[in-house]
């Protein structure tokens, strides 16, 4: 549930067709429908843009840590300073829908090369699922405008891991026309198959797997991780067995944080949060919508557009919300203020909630009250082992519980959770449940951990002082450049605070984690 904003500006590279050469003779097309084929192979290389107006097949470290510190001076003390080239290829590849469907994806496979130990031979496996977007040509192959896969390219490819990283059904050039948004056994089902499709493509572009597999991902791309080791555990043990596993952000108690949001605390960017991810269970489900018709949950005037709102051609989640096809915060109305603020907040809403209640409420007053009566009536999350252990009758909860991902078994393999405690958007409280739910049943340390990026290192020996450090520094300039501006140093600091404060941190710690493991 993000929209990354960090300005990496100066890093370019050019975006390919999803069938276009990848050798001399072409590459051989693979018409069948079946999950998990390569469409293309060898998939297409990207090239790198040069100044001089050429282009190169890799983009070296040296280039790679200039042009990195110059779009943001010091990024490279959080990502690490670039050791291996990278090359970048784009990949489309078959998948399935929230139906069920056949249906295709594109996404990126980075693979590192160079004379550094870490850059040959048979490399580690990441595969990265990214976070959320409302803009429909999101391409995590794009290292021009998007500015997660360059964050990803410098924290995971740049040190040495081959990475796999899907764009997910629905956006690029898929032929989905939703896509699966926390909808776990589809968006599961999409990172598996960009694993099957990147393996495929392994021989022909000089990548090595080890045999060393991590998951990983930020907010939504969080929850898609944990759901993906889930699944793999699961339902695919003879195919894929995971090294670790690292989730950043992720709203992975889904029941739990849609309670929290109708009857307590809306979350900033929920306004295009909701719609995604109603679209995608009434297209698993069938049942959220009456009829079909989204306008039992959604007021007038958006209902009319909810089912093709999200994603769509948008420069940015910010240019969405300029074209009015959805509010920016309102999300429910005052008179259902009221009622929060009675039954939550002692008849007085906080004034820091105002934003999320208003004239031009995004979910009308019908279905938020039968909401919060189905929260009064039905009650989840009463114990921290079985907080599932519930019948609501709401079909939203419904299918919140049932893509709610503390679930058995646990873990069979090292997990970090990692996250920052003011998060607006995905609350930390998400991570804290995960946590607890998974030590109520016997997985804890030294097998799970826990960052707060947001917190104060316990010493210098504190194994995440660098990221709670880095953290905490990227946090002070936020306040004093909103102070030098004029502005609101608490507004500044929520409105970067998940998209831009903390995934850097989670990102480079996941990678230190991963490298940890693969010492042990």
């Amino acid at each position: 549930m993000r929209q990354v904003n960090l300005t990496l500006g100066l890093i370019t590279a050019a975006l390919l067709s999803a069938c276009g050469g990848g050798g001399s003779a072409g590459p051989t097309i693979n018409s069948s429908t079946a999950r998990g084929v390569l469409v293309a192979n060898p998939p297409n290389l990207v090239p790198i843009p040069q100044a001089n107006g050429t282009a190169v097949p890799q983009l070296d470290p040296v280039t790679f840590a200039a042009m990195l510190n110059a779009a943001q001076p010091g990024l490279t003390q959080v990502t690490g300073t670039p050791v291996c080239s990278i090359s970048t290829y784009y990949m489309k590849y078959n998948t399935v829908g929230s139906k069920g469907e056949a249906t295709t994806a594109t996404g990126a496979i980075f693979v590192p090369s160079g004379t550094a130990t870490q850059c040959s031979g048979p490399r580690p496996v990441v595969a990265y699922a990214h976070g959320t977007t409302v803009m429909q040509s999101f391409n995590m192959a794009n290292l021009q405008s998007n500015q997660e896969a360059v964050l990803v390219a410098a924290t995971f490819a740049a040190q040495g891991f081959i990475v796999v990283a899907p764009n997910y059904a629905g956006y690029d050039l898929s032929s989905l026309p939703y896509t699966g948004y926390l909808d776990a056994a589809q968006q599961s089902n999409d990172m598996i198959d960009s694993l099957r499709a990147a393996r495929q493509a392994f021989p022909n572009i000089g990548a090595q797997d080890s045999g060393k597999l991590f998951l990983t991902g930020y907010s939504q791309g969080g929850f898609v991780a944990l759901a993906t080791q889930q699944s793999m555990q699961n339902n695919y043990a003879s195919e894929f067995k995971v090294t670790a596993l690292a989730g950043g952000s992720g709203p992975y108690a889904t029941e739990l944080l849609a309670d929290a949001i109708f009857a307590k605390q809306p979350n900033l960017g929920g306004t295009a949060f909701l719609p995604l991810i109603t679209n995608a269970w009434q297209a698993h489900y069938g049942n959220i919508y009456t009829g079909g018709n989204p306008s039992n949950i959604y007021a007038s005037p958006y209902a009319a557009n909810i089912l093709t709102a999200v994603p769509g051609n948008y420069a940015s989640i910010n240019a969405m919300y300029a074209t009015g096809v959805l509010p920016t915060t309102t999300m429910f109305s005052s008179t259902y203020a009221a009622v929060v603020a009675n039954a939550s907040y002692g008849g007085q809403l906080p004034a820091q909630l105002a934003a999320f209640y208003g004239a031009t409420n995004l979910v009308n007053d019908s279905f938020a009250l039968g909401f919060l009566q189905d929260v009064a009536q039905y009650p989840c999350n009463l114990t921290a082992a079985t907080p599932l252990n519930c019948k609501p009758q709401n079909t939203v909860r419904q299918a919140a519980l049932a893509n709610d991902l503390r679930t058995l078994p646990v873990p069979t393999v090292p997990v970090l959770l990692c996250g920052g405690n003011s998060d607006p958007t995905v609350f930390f409280q998400s991570t804290l449940a995960e946590k607890a739910f998974l030590n109520a049943n016997g997985f804890g340390a030294p097998y799970l951990s826990v960052l707060d990026v947001d917190s104060t290192p316990t010493s210098t020996a504190d194994p995440f002082y660098a990221a709670k450090a880095g953290f905490a520094a990227a946090k002070t300039k936020v306040i004093t450049d909103a102070i030098t501006a004029g502005q609101s140093p608490a507004v500044a600091v929520a409105s970067a605070y998940h998209g831009a404060l903390v995934p850097p941190f989670c990102n480079a710690a996941a990678a230190g984690f991963f490298k940890s493991v693969l010492a042990q």
